[in-house]
């Protein structure tokens, strides 16, 4: 399936519903576009801005960093290195192994990144605001789970302030 055409076949519904990878791939896309309009309101691109969400609950290791954001060694280095310059974040030393590099938000950085997460949860509770409860209840406990299945920590409100 390509997410800009649809489905390739024609069983994109289920009993009348559409399937939930579908569903997923166009809330996925819904979401992206969320971070590109936050991000372009606070002169950054959409990668700086999860580059600083990710930062929020402290320092992290470049190698981590590769993984989380799923981009090669060289490209988070300019990531970080734009992000830097820009007075974000700093790089610092672990405090036990010298060779690994870690990456924290200033505080300047810090600011940006609480504006940019309240900013984008901000936009997915209005999109979500005529869900029932009961149904964003469970909804939530769904992605969580599949978010802890696949070793993503979840940065909520409470964890972070």
């Amino acid at each position: 399936m390509c997410a800009t055409t649809g489905p390739s076949t024609s069983d994109s519904q289920v009993d009348g519903q559409p399937r939930l990878a579908d569903a997923l791939v166009q809330f996925a896309h819904l979401i992206d576009h969320l971070f590109a309009d936050v991000s372009r309101g606070l002169g950054l691109t959409p990668q700086q801005v999860q580059l600083l969400c990710e930062l929020i609950q402290g320092p992290v290791g470049m190698t981590e960093l590769t993984g989380i954001l799923h981009v090669e060694r060289s490209s988070l280095t300019g990531l970080v290195d734009r992000v830097e310059y820009r007075g974000l974040v700093k790089r610092i030393r672990h405090t036990t192994d010298r060779r690994v590099i870690q990456v924290a938000l200033t505080a300047r950085g810090a600011r940006l990144a609480m504006k940019s997460y309240d900013s984008v949860t901000a936009k997915i509770a209005e999109l979500t605001s005529g869900v029932a409860p009961a149904n964003a209840t469970l909804l939530t406990k769904i992605v969580a789970g599949i978010l802890a299945d696949n070793g993503v920590p979840l940065i909520s409100t409470p964890e972070v302030r």
